[in-house]
């Protein structure tokens, strides 16, 4: 490879890794082509990219955003990188659940928010609620008290006719036997 592609490879990987809200470092040797494959799509329809770079390359691009240099001795044999860009803990699901399958894969390290986990923790990780589920979480909770006004602002509307038409036959006592 001509230095000229490595500097481009360095600085695209900077790019993706300075946009990312979540880095998943994985050791892939052993895997089939078929479970490579397998586990791009999946991770391709969770919005996550993944690639595998040279361990030389990423650490050059990883120096050129800094803050990451606790992964550097994590980066030693295959890696491949899973990058997330809207949900930090959506690749640890997908990886987690690829492991169960295939016992092949497995994870070196994680970086969330730029906290460095050590890849035992993906377990921990992937049992967090996703971004999606909180945000339900939180939807819900602001919605549930919420059900319950449009009862209440019926039963004062209720009230309030009640209580108009009352003065309005005091007021006007021939409305009240006209009707």
């Amino acid at each position: 490879m001509k230095r000229s592609e490595k500097e481009h490879i360095v600085t695209e990987v900077a790019g993706t890794v300075s946009r990312s809200t979540a880095m998943y470092f994985t050791d892939f040797s052993g895997l089939t082509v078929e479970q490579a494959t397998d586990l791009r799509r999946e991770l391709r329809k969770a919005g996550i990219e993944y690639r595998v770079v040279k361990n030389t390359l990423i650490k050059k691009a990883l120096e050129q955003v800094t803050g990451y240099d606790k992964v550097y001795d994590k980066l030693v044999g295959p890696t491949g990188v899973a990058f997330a860009f809207e949900d930090a803990v959506v690749p640890a699901k997908v990886i987690d659940k690829f492991i169960e399958k295939n016992q092949k894969l497995s994870l070196k390290a994680a970086v969330l928010e730029k906290q460095v986990y050590d890849g035992s923790k993906l377990k921990e990780i992937a049992k967090l609620p996703s971004k999606k589920d909180l945000m339900a979480g939180i939807l819900g909770s602001i919605q549930s008290p919420l059900a319950g006004v449009p009862t209440v602002i019926n039963a004062v509307l209720r009230e309030l006719v009640s209580v108009i038409d009352e003065v309005g036959k005091k007021l006007n006592p021939e409305r009240s036997e006209g009707s």
